[in-house]
């Protein structure tokens, strides 16, 4: 009985949540076809400044998290002390003011429309060298030479890329051997929970919210299966972030 009953019951939770989901789909019915008439590119111009004014409050948020993701950067150092750091969807430069004195930052984003706000970052983090900003997805790097960076960086962008095992093998490419990728993603909660049930509910309003972001990945899956030869992960909980982006995982894996 007990086990018809539990049975029972998750036949219903998931039969509710379907529901749920299907309701919030008919609700982003307009955004969607908004992105297939093309109208949806007016939301991306009006996008990298959400995300600039949203930046403020989530750094001061995960201020002590991040530092302490990016403690060890430097010693990823070359013997002569120089550093080249790449950034991949780096937005609005949100991670600049946590990386080491005097290390070159290569730029990159899909998004043209992030580097007014690029710049403004830049000239608040003058301890910093700056390459250049490059255009292009985390997907096909193409610009970027094999194995000329010693970091990539990485956070919050794993969840809207197209194809994160793809991304992974094009850090893998650039990175130099003994290299380091860090990354910090929200990520999939744990089914019990009710973060879970909400997350798969309100994901396809959240995707256009929020310019491709996917609220249920399990992120770390595709770490693990990357072929790093070292992998330092740890899922954390965000502190007074939205609920269902609150489960996080960060660190960094070794080439």
């Amino acid at each position: 009985m007990p086990l018809t009953r539990c049975l029972a019951q998750n036949s219903m939770k998931s039969c509710l949540l379907k529901f749920c989901r299907l309701l919030c789909l008919m609700l982003t019915l307009p955004l969607y076809l908004m992105e297939i008439t093309g109208l949806y590119g007016m939301y991306k111009r009006l996008f990298p400044w959400l995300a600039y004014n949203i930046t403020f409050s989530y750094n001061d948020k995960m201020h002590k998290t991040k530092r302490d993701l990016f403690r060890n950067v430097g010693t990823f150092a070359n013997s002569d002390g120089t550093l080249r750091l790449l950034e991949i969807g780096c937005g609005s430069g949100a991670n600049f003011k946590f990386y080491p004195d005097g290390c070159t930052v290569t730029c990159t984003d899909p998004n043209p429309h992030f580097e007014k706000y690029l710049r403004l970052s830049m000239d608040a983090n003058t301890h910093l060298t700056y390459d250049t900003f490059v255009v292009v997805s985390g997907e096909d790097m193409e610009a970027v030479r094999d194995e000329s960076v010693d970091v990539v960086v990485c956070t919050l962008v794993l969840c809207s890329v197209i194809n994160v095992q793809r991304v992974l093998q094009e850090v893998r490419r650039i990175l130099k051997t003994g290299g380091a990728f860090y990354f910090l993603e929200h990520v999939v909660s744990d089914p019990s929970s009710s973060t879970y049930f909400l997350q798969h509910v309100f994901e396809p309003l959240w995707y256009y919210l929020g310019d491709g972001c996917m609220i249920t990945r399990a992120t770390w899956k595709d770490l693990e299966a990357a072929g790093f030869s070292e992998l330092h992960l740890k899922h954390v909980e965000a502190p007074e972030v939205t609920r269902m982006i609150r489960p996080h995982i960060m660190g960094y894996s070794i080439k």
